[in-house]
This record gives C-alpha cells, structure tokens and sequence, in this order.
C-alpha cells in the first residue's frame, strides 16, 4: 500500500508527507500540522504502537465525522483518514473502500490534472531527525527524489535483471529512493521481505527470490550474521547492494563481501535534504577505502569541505563543514 500512495502521488501531484511509525503522539500532531497534512493513511497498529488509537485520542471528532468532513481542533487541516484494514472504525474509511473511489475520478480530468504538473514540483516531505528539536520537513521534488534514485542505481550497475531485498523503512529515503526509486528507474524488482526488519524474513527472502541486491544499515547486516539459521541459506544470488547510515566495521565488511557474497556491496553517503545520496563508493573500490571513506562525489552534484569561520576551502585531509549543491538540494 505505501509503494502504490509513493507513485499514485506523484501521478497527481499531491505531495507525500512521510511519517516515522515510531514517533509518539506531540510528534505525528507535530508532522501533521507542520507539514499542512489534509489525509492520512495509517496501518491500525504495527507492534506496540496502535496507530489508530494515537489518531482518536489526536482527533477524537473522527468517531462522529463523515469521511472527508473532519473538523479537528488539534489538527485543524486533516480532514480525512484511511486505514489499512477490510474494516474501518467510525470517521476511517478503509483502504479497500479508498481504492474503489478511484471509478468516482473521470479519466479525463486525471490526464488534465498530469498536464499541470512539472519536474521541479514539489512531491514529497521527508521528516528527518530532531536532534534540534521538533523533527524538520525536507521538501523535494521530482527532480531532486528520481534523479538521486536513478544515479545511485547506474553506480550499483542495476538492470533490469536485478532484483533487490528493501528491508530499510520506506518512510525514509533509504527505502523510498535508494530502494524505490533506483529499481523504478532500472526496472528492477523491489522485493519487501518483512513489515519491520527480521534478519531471518531477510534471509528466507533472498533464497527464495534469488535476489542479486540488498539493502541496510550495518547492524542490519551484523544481525543477518549472527543469525543462528545463516549457515543453513543460500545467498549466492547476491552481487551488490548498498550499506549505509554509519560507519560499517572492517571485520563486517569482510564477511558481507565473502559469506554473504556481495562482493560489490557500496557505501553511500548523504542526508534527506540532499535527496538522499551525495556520494558512493565504487564497484572494484578496494576494502580498505570501502570502510574507511563515503566514496566518491554523484554526478552532476559539487561537494567541498571548507573552514566554517572562514567559508575556505580546506586542504586535503583536514576536517571541517561539508557543503552540497546540485539537483538533489532541497
């Protein structure tokens, strides 16, 4: 369902605002309003979290509103909900009711709608960390979210023969772009192996669906490892894939690129305003850089490291502020 709202979206126009499952109730009003949030399309609980429960207790109008006729006080712009399920609470439609609206639409005014539309609009609001605060609203477009994808891709050597495990989150860019949109724009297969990420879902998937690419963050990988049933799968299939978030240990990386076959595994480097990626190791780099550096600078994206009080440029092997510009800046 959240792949099928990514593209039917952007078909519209209508901008995606990318919610964190795990945050708390003053953060989903945070994003909600933040962000202009008119509809939300929520799963009933995933976990421990009980999302509808958070939305009513946000919204308590929901239980006696007509879907689309919200009037919240403490979410004054959300005027409808969607949930994930064949049955919906008072105030919710459900996701199979939603997707029967689409017969209530003329073809005709969704292709007017598509003539409006240019590249550079914007598409999508990613909330990213708040270590200053509230969480902050990356708005991209386009430009900035399919370019990023598809040049992430041609580093990998994605074709159309590829298929690739997206355990990452896709509310955030790793799964959205780096996953999304790198198979989209390659034509590869996007294979979800599990709801939240389960290291042996992971496993069973890339046996069973002779992936050749996956994705994760180095504890992911760590987990994949350490699981006690490894030994017991066959991951030959796998070629490449793309490592990020931190730095990934050199031990890791050994037994990434040996048990576990992904011989031309990547590191990426970037943030969500910058779509994500600014830069990526290459196929063939040899192990030492893979562990030790981001890699090299995207196409068509300028990078500099420059003294902070002075705005120079520094010198080869000093530390100081990383500046991008190109396509992918927000």
């Amino acid at each position: 369902e959240w792949t099928v709202l990514q593209f039917a979206t952007a078909e519209v126009g209508i901008i995606l605002v990318n919610i964190n499952p795990s945050y708390r109730n003053h953060e989903v009003k945070y994003a909600l309003n933040q962000s202009g949030c008119k509809m939300l399309v929520l799963a009933r609980k995933f976990k421990k979290s009980f999302y509808t429960e958070i939305i009513t207790e946000l919204a308590p109008e929901l239980s006696y509103s007509t879907f689309g006729d919200l009037q919240s006080e403490e979410l004054p712009a959300l005027k409808m909900a969607v949930v994930l399920s064949d049955n919906a609470a008072s105030g919710f439609l459900s996701w199979n009711n939603f997707m029967a609206k689409a017969t209530e639409t003329e073809k005709q005014k969704f292709y007017e709608i598509q003539q409006t539309l240019t590249f550079d609009d914007p598409i999508n609001i990613q909330f990213t960390s708040g270590t200053t605060g509230y969480p902050k609203g990356a708005t991209l477009s386009h430009h900035n979210i399919l370019n990023n994808g598809y040049f992430v891709a041609e580093n990998m050597n994605i074709t159309d023969k590829d298929r690739m495990i997206i355990p990452v989150p896709l509310y955030h860019c790793f799964g959205m772009v780096i996953g999304n949109l790198a198979c989209v724009t390659h034509g590869a297969t996007m294979i979800y192996p599990c709801a939240g990420f389960e290291p042996l879902a992971v496993l069973q998937a890339v046996e069973k669906e002779k992936a050749t690419a996956l994705l994760g963050v180095p504890t992911m990988f760590i987990a994949e490892l350490e699981h006690p049933d490894f030994q017991k799968f066959d991951l030959k299939s796998l070629r490449t894939g793309i490592m990020a978030g931190s730095p990934c240990p050199i031990e890791v990386m050994k037994q990434v690129q040996s048990v576990m076959h992904m011989k031309d595994v990547q590191i990426a480097y970037g943030m969500t305003e910058t779509s994500p990626v600014s830069t990526q190791t290459k196929i063939g780099t040899t192990l030492e850089k893979q562990v030790s550096t981001v890699g090299q600078v995207l196409p068509h994206i300028e990078i500099k490291i420059i003294d902070k009080s002075t705005g120079k440029v520094l010198p080869i092997g000093e530390s100081g502020e990383l500046c991008t510009r190109g396509y992918s800046v927000m």
